[in-house]
């Protein structure tokens, strides 16, 4: 993976098998069921993980361990207090390196990994290639429940501002110093078909890059540095700050975590997204 800036933030599936004693690995797998009344069902990976995990993580339900459940729309960041106390149950402390991966798409693993950079925590890496690479190279499972660690003592020491609400994104309409880029499917950006979590189509003056197109779907790894590169730069998201979203602020994580390993010093994610943007009338979208 040279070509990174930041190649620390991705590990591979041999490093991983060398240095399960020294991690903790956290399983992030989520299923989106999608349900028309409701745009989607959220369905945590658990049963997913007791079928087989790498060996020694542990299930990390993202819509609860690490959202706000009192919020009105799913997944929305914690207060620090609250993702604090969920990394002490994993048995995480402020040294602890930390490696997360998905059975499913691999958003939700950079999902929690943009959740412990937004508070401070740098010692952490998402597995190329996630679940199913693991899976494909024959390496060791483990099934059943997992085995919970002793408590850790995290804290939260610094809180960076990664994430954006809907007023910061609707300044951004219309600066040409600002990209706002969306990471859903491009039939989704168009209006054209998919889940439209309200109104059909895209945040004004967005444009597209689809996390999975960050991806080689033969293997489930992401593409070389040179490749996303060009793809993000040819979607103007290489010299000037950008706001990633998608539908509840999942998917754009893909993008920002991208974009920050590649060097990308300037990149933050409108958190609620189109569960928020779509539903309110007064707030600008386009289709086609």
């Amino acid at each position: 993976m040279s070509g990174f800036k930041h190649p620390e933030f991705l590990v591979e599936t041999d490093w991983l098998d060398q240095h399960l004693g020294d991690v903790v690995v956290l399983d992030c797998t989520t299923h989106l069921i999608p349900d028309p009344k409701i745009t989607y069902v959220v369905k945590p990976g658990r049963e997913d993980f007791e079928k087989g995990h790498i060996p020694g993580a542990q299930f990390c339900d993202v819509s609860r361990d690490v959202s706000d459940t009192s919020q009105k729309f799913n997944f929305m960041r914690q207060k620090p207090a609250d993702f604090a106390a969920a990394m002490r149950r994993f048995g995480i402390s402020n040294d602890t390196r930390i490696v997360t991966y998905s059975t499913a798409n691999p958003w939700w693993a950079t999902r929690v990994w943009w959740l412990l950079r937004s508070f401070g925590h740098d010692n952490a890496a998402v597995l190329n290639g996630g679940w199913q690479k693991w899976i494909a190279e024959g390496r060791s499972v483990e099934t059943g429940p997992g085995t919970a660690r002793s408590a850790g003592n995290f804290v939260v020491r610094e809180e960076r501002d990664l994430m954006v609400g809907k007023d910061q994104v609707k300044a951004a309409i219309g600066d040409a110093g600002v990209c706002t880029l969306n990471a859903l499917l491009a039939s989704q950006h168009t209006g054209s078909g998919g889940n439209s979590y309200g109104r059909p189509g895209r945040i004004a003056g967005s444009v597209n890059l689809p996390a999975a197109h960050l991806l080689d779907p033969a293997t489930n790894t992401f593409l070389p540095p040179d490749e996303l590169r060009q793809r993000l730069g040819a979607v103007g998201a290489l010299d000037r700050p950008v706001i990633a979203y998608c539908g509840g602020g999942i998917a754009a994580s893909a993008d920002a975590f991208i974009l920050t390993m590649l060097g990308h010093t300037d990149v933050r994610i409108y958190d609620a997204s189109l569960s928020e943007w779509a539903k309110d009338e007064s707030l600008p979208m386009e289709v086609g």
